[in-house]
C-alpha cells in the first residue's frame, strides 16, 4: 500500500514536462530571421509564371530595432530596374510609406498591396512576428521544408493583434530543433489561403544561420510563384534621420 500510495504522489516524468510555449518559441524563430542590431542586405525578387521567369526587382533594405518596443523600422531603396531606381519605402511603426523623387511625393501605403509576384509591401520589411502576433500551439508534427526534407515541427497559429500588419492570420511551421522557420500559410480575414511560403537555403549570415531564400506559391495558382534572395548582410549604422518621413527626400545612399 505505501508503494502505491508513493507512485500515486509522484508524477510521471511526462506529466512533469510542461507544453512548450508558444510564443516564446515564435520569437526564438524571429531571432534566427533577423539580427538583434542595426543591419543592411540585399533583397531580390523574382516571379515566376509557369517555369518562366516574368520580371525581378532590387532592393537595399536598412533595418533598425526600435529601442522601445522591439519592432523593426526599415527603409528600402530600389535598385532595379531602372524605372524605380532610388524610389523609397519607409516602415516607422505601423506607417508605411512611399517615396518617388520624381514628384518628390510621400503617400502612405498598405502592407497588403503587392510589390512584386507574391510579394507584398510587408513582406520585405523586416519584422519581429511576435510583435505584431499572438502565437498558440496547434501541433506537434512532422513536416516537409523547402527542400523536400522531413523536418519535426512545432506548428503555430498566428493572431494578429494590430492592425496594420500584412496579414490576419497566418500558420507557421518551426524546426523543433533550431528554431529554424521551415514553412507559412497567410490567410485572410475570411480565411482564404493568399500564399504559402517556404524558408530555406540557411546560411551563416551575421553570426546565426538565417534562411536567404523565401519561396511563395500562390493560394489559387501554383504555377505564380516568387522568389525572395537574401544577400549582402552587412552590420552597419543606419541613422535615426533615415527612418523619418521628412528626411526621404533628402536620403542618400552611403
Amino acid at each position: 500500500m505505501a508503494a502505491l500510495s508513493l507512485s500515486l504522489a509522484l508524477p510521471s516524468g511526462s506529466a512533469l514536462a510542461a507544453p512548450p510555449d508558444a510564443q516564446s518559441i515564435l520569437a526564438a524563430s524571429d531571432a534566427v530571421r533577423n539580427p538583434d542590431f542595426p543591419f543592411g542586405l540585399t533583397t531580390t525578387l523574382i516571379e515566376y509564371r509557369n517555369g518562366k521567369q516574368t520580371d525581378s526587382s532590387t532592393l537595399a533594405v536598412y533595418s533598425k530595432a526600435d529601442t522601445q518596443n522591439g519592432q523593426f523600422r526599415n527603409l528600402i531603396r530600389f535598385v532595379a530596374p531602372a524605372r524605380d531606381a532610388n524610389k523609397l519605402m519607409l516602415k516607422n511603426g505601423n506607417d508605411l510609406w512611399f517615396y518617388d523623387p520624381a514628384n518628390k511625393a510621400s503617400i502612405r501605403i498598405s502592407p497588403q498591396q503587392r510589390l512584386l509576384g507574391q510579394a507584398a509591401n510587408g513582406d520585405v520589411v523586416t519584422v519581429n512576428l511576435a510583435k505584431d502576433y499572438q502565437a498558440s500551439l496547434l501541433a506537434e508534427e512532422e513536416t516537409q521544408d523547402g527542400e523536400r526534407q522531413t523536418k519535426q515541427s512545432y506548428k503555430l497559429a498566428l493572431a494578429a493583434i494590430t492592425p496594420d500588419v500584412t496579414y490576419h492570420h497566418i500558420e507557421l511551421w518551426i524546426d523543433r530543433s533550431n528554431n529554424h522557420p521551415i514553412k507559412a500559410r497567410y490567410y485572410t480575414e475570411s480565411a482564404r489561403l493568399l500564399k504559402t511560403a517556404y524558408f530555406r537555403h540557411y546560411q551563416k549570415q551575421l553570426g546565426q544561420e538565417r534562411p536567404t531564400e523565401t519561396v511563395i506559391i500562390d493560394g489559387l495558382d501554383p504555377q505564380w510563384v516568387t522568389v525572395l534572395r537574401l544577400s549582402d548582410y552587412a552590420k552597419r549604422e543606419v541613422p535615426d534621420a533615415w527612418l523619418q518621413r521628412d528626411y526621404l527626400s533628402r536620403f542618400k545612399p552611403d
